[in-house]
């Protein structure tokens, strides 16, 4: 008699969900472990940021009502770290998509929204490192969380699930471009949506329609629930972002998952077609 031998069956449904989801992760993860300069500039450019604006700049500037600068500034910090989750997933989207990983991927029994889902949490975890890393180097600085322990939890865990959203947005923006080049290229256009923001000074000096362009940056609202939750300095202005700060933070982030998530599984699996 004859055994036949059979492939194990691959999980189904939440299963199979978690399974791909868990191997892309760690795919990315290994390419953190198989290129050590990549994840030293990560955790290098923090602390060149805090040097550079909060003492080479900070010295010049005020803070409206009073308070220390880099008190003000630090939130503003936290949030760039953030927002920068764009940049290093588009361009590894687009890479992907111009080698034919993408539509190696594809062509395999897995799950697409694994597959993204598990990419976007590698980075999330980068980005744990690269936050703990920044608020040493801001209490090093004279930084201080001071509304206690629950709010600081609050407000990391709102800086984190907007660097969540902003993977989404840079996986969609990188699979449509679709070349590495004009991926990196275009990754200048994060450089207006990290500046025009309340991030480094007060949007009360800026010109009518920038400031209204600033306050309305869902940045701002991050950086402005931020200042919040720490207690730490604020200028915050009339417009309703930054009067509802933390609400309008979960709002912005909110909207765009539902947009981008959906938007990039659907342009991951159809890529091509």
């Amino acid at each position: 008699m004859t055994l036949a031998h059979t492939a194990p069956a691959r999980p189904s449904g939440a299963g199979r969900l978690a399974s791909d989801t868990w191997s892309s992760m760690l795919r990315v993860l290994l390419n953190y472990r198989h290129s050590p300069g990549l994840l030293a500039a990560s955790l290098g450019v923090p602390v060149v940021m805090v040097v550079v604006f909060g003492y080479v700049l900070g010295s010049a500037m005020q803070v409206p009502g009073g308070g220390d600068y880099r008190e003000f500034l630090m939130p503003g910090l936290f949030a760039m770290v953030a927002t920068n989750g764009i940049m290093p997933t588009m361009v590894g989207a687009a890479r992907d998509v111009a080698r034919g990983v993408t539509d190696r991927l594809r062509s395999m029994p897995v799950s697409r929204t694994g597959l993204l889902l598990g990419q976007t949490l590698a980075d999330l975890l980068v980005s744990v490192v690269v936050l703990a890393l920044l608020a040493l180097v801001g209490l090093a600085a004279g930084w201080q969380a001071r509304n206690g322990l629950a709010d600081a939890a609050g407000a990391f865990a709102l800086l984190l699930l907007f660097r969540f959203v902003m993977t989404w947005v840079g996986t969609l923006f990188g699979l449509a471009v679709g070349k590495e080049e004009a991926a990196g290229q275009l990754s200048v256009a994060v450089f207006p949506l990290a500046m025009v923001t309340n991030a480094y000074v007060p949007t009360g000096g800026m010109p009518g329609w920038l400031r209204f362009l600033a306050d309305w940056n869902p940045v701002s609202a991050v950086v402005q629930a931020c200042r919040e939750l720490f207690g730490n300095p604020s200028a915050a202005g009339a417009a309703w972002p930054t009067q509802h700060a933390v609400l309008a933070a979960l709002l912005w982030s909110a909207v765009l998952l539902a947009v981008c998530m959906p938007l990039a599984v659907r342009k991951f699996a159809t890529h091509g077609r």
